[in-house]
């Protein structure tokens, strides 16, 4: 992989992939922590340990709404380069790269 450009689709493609995983890890960590407080509620728990799972919540909650900004730039970026080295659209690079935009944009607004 002497060629620059296979490289830097290999990085790009590399960071979507795993800002998309953060945002679906993210969402799920989210439902779980749900799931925890209302299990909490119905063992009748202490106030203070419910205050403290919401509060857990509250952090996951807020980092989807960055890791969606991040997986955005990142998607229109990688999108970029794709379309501009239209050239190297035979390596597995830039194969695999489109392929990850596909997965991705599922995760996208």
């Amino acid at each position: 992989m002497s060629d620059p450009r296979l490289r830097t689709i290999k990085i790009k493609t590399g960071v979507v992939k795993r800002l998309a995983k953060e945002k679906i890890t993210y969402e799920k960590e989210a439902i779980r922590q749900k799931e925890r407080i209302q299990e909490y509620k119905d063992q009748g728990k202490d106030g203070h340990d419910i205050k403290k799972q919401e509060e857990v919540l509250q952090e996951s909650l807020m980092m989807v709404p960055d890791c969606q900004r991040r997986l955005q730039r990142a998607f229109e970026e990688l999108k970029k380069i794709l379309e501009t080295e239209q050239d190297i659209k035979e390596s597995e690079v830039y194969i695999e790269a489109e392929k990850v935009l596909e997965e991705a944009e599922s995760q996208l607004p």
